[in-house]
């Protein structure tokens, strides 16, 4: 039987991304000012949404190291 190529703390990180992307699409949503143009809108929210992402892209390519 092959060995699956992600393990349980692959996916763990990926549900924290996927958790931290909606929440910056979340924090979009939620700017009061006309159009999304203040700070959550403009500055708060694609951090959190780029940082989502880089922790996407962490998920993926970590492999944990092997116990001697």
């Amino acid at each position: 039987m092959s060995k699956l190529p992600f393990t349980k703390k692959n996916y763990q990180l990926m549900v924290i991304g996927i958790l931290t992307i909606i929440l910056g699409f979340t924090f979009m949503a939620l700017d009061s000012e006309p159009y999304g143009f203040g700070f959550m809108g403009i500055t708060l929210a694609p951090i959190v949404v780029v940082a989502g992402f880089a922790l996407e892209i962490v998920a993926i390519l970590y492999t944990p190291r092997e116990k001697k």
